[in-house]
């Protein structure tokens, strides 16, 4: 495609875009409306540039390929220019030192053909012989003289001619050099700010989705769960084998594999599991973090928010409260040894460290007080630390982690990942559940709800609600995909008839689902597969985690920040 063509494509396309850039409604943080809503402005603006854009690549990717082959081109040509123009230089000058054997050349020719009168030979020479010799000796000479001057003036014409043409080609390729240049420019302009433009939509659409995450961050997890000191009580509503035993016919459940985590570092009910199955702390830490410990001086005091300057070994880290005293001895050696090389950071930099769930807790009750398996585990390992490291961790990683893979004792996932896992192997209560609740713990609100369990109608309802969010549902259309127990959650959702009618324009339209498949690979879920009365549905797991936490009933959730590792339960 000619570039003059592509600018006017890209042109037009640029104009279509920035119409409905600036068509996008003001934010308003504290309504989920209205950030959905230029959510989708944004996302419609980039897949149309992206779609003006798209169908010309193969045409530019084509373009850039022949100015590559241009400019190739163009320096062979200039590098035969400068050959030749060094060839002229060398003629001028080898002229130049001819200079005097052509004039010396010419006067002696004429000097000759003016003395060299035959006549004057005839009667000069002593016999017949000497005049021919005399007569081919001079014819020989004159034509030695008259070669040189030819040859000679022959040089100076040829190189007068190579001269001219060298000019000619130096100033059309100064000219084509000109054209190539402008026409690289604009092609560099048009990818540059297609690519530009997008990437500011990218850039926005980022902003606004992290507005939207502060919002749906009650039922996503804003905060990384840790066991704390104490072991929380299953909720068997929230249970596997609570759906299983009691949960009507044809229920469902959406169980997230993992609590609040963000997946990095140890497990600590996998510290748990892996100690019950006799690994030191060492074997431990090495799993969770690549690397054995190492001795530091971790002498003198540290500064702890609401504490003061208190002693690092003996007064902080005894009031760690981070992991049950009842754990297997090498799980809170593996424990002392992760909040130490934590907190180890802080003392070395002269920086205050805070005494909650944003960095670690520590209880100065506890810190008086230390129970005696939490006390040996720390004298145990004093002043050992895991150098280089931030030692993260949190309770349960839902068995696999981002740093170190599957958390499993084969080291694989697969069908059986979850018999293997060590956070099973320890019985965490949040390794496979479903969450209902608004916090992480049992006894927090539940807003009029016993259990997590769904029907068939609740899931056709998510399937039509990541319709009108993912295939094009308008603005007024996509701000009312909201919880419906408005008792809890603020808005004006649709009833779940409304929402199936709109999302029937869109392919969702579903009543009832009577199946479900999900597939899984190296910790995510993928993709859910639904067998509905409208036939199959396949949607992307981080697509159908944010339409159910968008629209589920009371505080039913995914709580995993960032990613989605979960299964459906059908009965």
């Amino acid at each position: 495609m000619p570039v003059k063509k592509l600018l006017l494509s890209l042109s037009a396309a640029f104009f279509l875009l920035a119409v409905v850039l600036n068509t996008t409604r003001p934010v308003a943080a504290d309504q989920l409306a209205d950030i959905t809503t230029q959510i989708n402005d944004l996302k419609h603006a980039l897949d149309m540039s992206v779609s003006a854009t798209k169908p010309l690549e193969s045409q530019v990717a084509s373009m850039q390929q022949q100015v590559t082959d241009i400019k190739n081109r163009i320096w062979m040509i200039e590098q035969d220019v400068a050959t030749k123009k060094k060839e002229i230089d060398n003629g001028y000058k080898n002229l130049a030192e001819k200079e005097k054997l052509l004039n010396a050349t010419i006067r002696d020719y004429y000097i000759k053909s003016y003395y060299n009168s035959p006549l004057l030979i005839f009667f000069s020479a002593a016999n017949a012989s000497q005049i021919t010799q005399i007569l081919a000796y001079q014819r020989a000479k004159t034509d030695q003289d008259k070669s040189v001057i030819t040859n000679i003036a022959l040089s100076i014409t040829d190189l007068e001619a190579r001269k001219q043409a060298l000019l000619q080609e130096e100033q059309q390729l100064a000219s084509v050099q000109a054209s190539l240049d402008e026409q690289t420019a604009k092609l560099d302009k048009i990818i540059t700010g297609a690519k530009a433009y997008q990437a500011t939509l990218t850039g926005k659409i980022a902003d606004l989705s992290s507005q939207q995450q502060a919002i749906i961050n009650a039922r996503s997890g804003s905060f990384t769960a840790t066991i704390g000191d104490s072991d929380l009580a299953d909720d068997i509503n929230a249970s596997v084998k609570g759906f299983r035993d009691s949960a009507p016919a044809g229920s469902f459940a959406v169980f997230s594999f993992g609590a609040y985590t963000h997946r990095k570092g140890m497990s600590q009910y996998g510290a748990f599991g892996r100690a019950s199955r006799g690994q030191d702390y060492h074997a431990i830490l090495k799993a969770y973090y690549g690397k054995d410990v190492s001795n530091a001086d971790t002498g003198g005091s540290i500064q702890v928010d609401g504490a003061g300057s208190i002693d690092f070994e003996t007064q902080y880290l005894y009031g760690i409260a981070e992991m049950p005293s009842n754990f297997p001895m090498d799980a809170l050696k593996a424990q002392a040894v992760a909040a130490r090389t934590y907190a180890y950071r802080y003392k070395q930099q002269g920086q205050s460290i805070c005494a909650t769930e944003s960095c670690q807790v520590y209880l100065a009750s506890k810190a008086a007080n230390p129970p005696p398996e939490w006390k040996q585990a720390v004298d145990d390992t004093k002043g050992q630390i895991i150098d280089g490291v931030v030692t993260y961790f949190s309770s349960t990683a839902g068995g696999y982690l981002t740093t170190s893979g599957w958390d499993t004792t084969d080291g694989q996932g697969g069908s059986n990942f979850a018999d293997n896992a060590y956070e099973k192997i320890a019985g965490s209560p949040w390794f496979y559940k479903a969450w209902y609740t608004q916090s992480y713990s049992v006894s927090s609100a539940k807003c009029g709800r016993s259990n997590p369990w769904l029907t068939s109608a609740d899931m056709a309802d998510f399937i039509n609600a990541y319709y009108v969010l993912f295939h094009g549902g308008s603005s007024d259309e996509t701000k009312r995909v909201s919880p419906t127990t408005t008792d809890c959650w603020p808005g004006n959702p649709y009833s779940q008839d409304e929402l199936r009618q709109v999302s029937d324009k869109y392919g969702g339209g579903v009543s009832s689902v009577s199946g479900v498949t999900v597939s899984e690979g190296s910790g995510q879920t993928n993709e859910v597969i639904f067998q509905t009365d409208k036939g199959e549905r396949d949607i992307p797991g981080i697509d159908f985690k944010t339409a159910f936490n968008l629209r589920a009933p009371g505080y039913l959730s995914i709580p995993q920040n960032g990613f989605a590792f979960f299964n459906i339960e059908h009965k």
